[in-house]
């Protein structure tokens, strides 16, 4: 993998077992409530993304002891409370890393300056700065709510709080300031985004009550609570499982298992999807790892149809969609995937990239302010024409979905700033060419 590029080639079947990396989203969690907690956390299967990675290092900028023991294997020795940082924490590309660690920090009398790289200095924190001001810390930053900004916090008080719109960082955020804060923190949520936060604040020893109420789920968080060190065992991230088996669905004669794969039932979104559209999806041995379910999900290749996802289900697989909408440019007819504007908030504008890259590839898009139609083959699973250079903008999501749709297109296909993949899914160019695909 080089700088310059990375090119995907249409060849023989994708088979084999691989194991998908830890789950990104329980990785940063186990970092910071292990920050928060009193004692010893020992964590194993941690992602050792760039993205996780800078989540570790800014817990250490916080007071908290972190250290790797060895692959995936991690110590973190908290203190029970943050400490001020003596310089500028950096978060890099990790949106999910500053959002929670500012809820996390907001609950001390401390003041502490994030940035981020360029993706991140332009990404918004309106969405979580508000419910913390209304909390009572402080922020001083760029317009737009943009890093680099400064937080002080110390003195919360509650809050009852209604996220305008779905979002788990955003929930996750008012959740762990609400440990520090007086009485608590109360969430409603008009539709239920992922848990992992609830989960993990119960295994750490915090007493969260959740209760489906009219017009949403409520997530009650009683205030003084102090958390105690402990072990957790991170599955694999769906989000990324995601990529080879979409690559065996779409590739004639491939049959691929992704072994370990978490099946919280709020991040499975898309495999219910691709089994809609008709995909050959199994999830065999299903088990409970550190209260999370955790299956192998077996992919073969597969023709496909058309769908409408029902945008309700947008919370449940709101990563997934890149992935998606390659699956669906091999559909037979159109895939409609509707209120799904927060991906013009991601890592990039992903609904106005994957247009772009699925149009130069040859497939036929139509892009909405909340939405993307694809269009597949009226075949069915006829090879894309593909034979296109794509610009991801730094998207590791965008880069590693047109990728994947490079192994089954009839032309090659390109993407540059390959190095950005490696926030989210290191190996994860060794796991293809490992499965047969032609990737350099």
């Amino acid at each position: 993998m080089t700088p310059a590029g990375l090119t995907a080639k249409r060849g023989g079947p994708l088979r084999g077992r691989v194991r998908a990396p830890g789950d990104k989203s329980i990785s940063h969690r186990s970092l910071i409530l292990g920050a928060l907690a009193e004692g010893t956390t020992e964590i194993e299967g941690l992602l050792e993304g760039d993205d996780v990675l800078r989540t570790a290092d800014a817990m250490r900028a916080f007071g908290a002891e972190v250290a790797q023991l060895g692959d995936g294997r991690w110590r973190v020795v908290g203190q029970g409370e943050f400490k001020e940082p003596s310089g500028v924490v950096d978060c890099g590309n990790a949106g999910t890393g500053v959002r929670l660690i500012m809820g996390a920090a907001a609950g001390f009398d401390l003041a502490a300056t994030f940035t981020g790289d360029a993706s991140l200095r332009g990404r918004p924190m309106n969405r979580v700065m508000k419910p913390l001001r209304e909390m009572g810390a402080l922020f001083l930053g760029r317009s737009g709510g943009r890093l680099p900004l400064t937080l002080k916090g110390g003195g919360l008080r509650r809050i009852e709080y209604r996220l305008p719109e779905p979002s788990a960082q955003v929930k996750s955020a008012v959740l762990l300031a609400g440990l520090h804060a007086d009485r608590g923190a109360r969430v409603i949520e008009p539709e239920p985004t992922r848990d992992h936060t609830e989960r993990m604040l119960r295994a750490f020893g915090a007493v969260v009550q959740v209760h489906e109420v009219a017009g949403g789920r409520q997530i009650e968080l009683p205030g003084g609570q102090r958390l105690a060190g402990t072990r957790i065992r991170v599955p694999g991230d769906p989000s990324s499982a995601a990529f080879p088996l979409v690559a065996a669905i779409v590739t004639p004669g491939s049959e691929v298992t992704v072994e370990g794969v978490l099946l919280n039932p709020l991040r499975i979104g898309l495999f219910d999807t691709l089994k809609e559209m008709g995909a050959d999806l199994v999830i065999e041995n299903v088990r409970d790892e550190g209260g999370e379910p955790v299956g192998d999900v077996t992919a073969r290749h597969s023709a496909l149809r058309g769908v409408d996802v029902p945008p309700a289900r947008a919370p449940s697989m709101i990563d997934e969609y890149p992935i998606l909408a390659v699956a669906a440019a091999f559909a037979d007819g159109p895939t409609h995937m509707r209120g799904i504007g927060e991906m013009r908030v991601k890592e990039s504008d992903r609904i106005a990239l994957m247009a772009a890259g699925l149009s130069a590839c040859g497939i036929g898009v139509e892009e909405e302010p909340e939405g993307l139609i694809v269009v597949g083959s009226a075949r069915g699973n006829h090879p894309a024409a593909g034979g296109a250079r794509v610009v991801t903008h730094g998207d590791h999501r965008i880069a590693m979905s047109h990728l994947v749709m490079g192994f089954a297109a009839e032309g090659a296909i390109s993407v540059d700033e390959p190095g950005m993949i490696a926030t989210s899914f290191p190996g994860f160019v060794e796991m293809m060419r490992g499965l047969g695909g032609d990737l350099g």
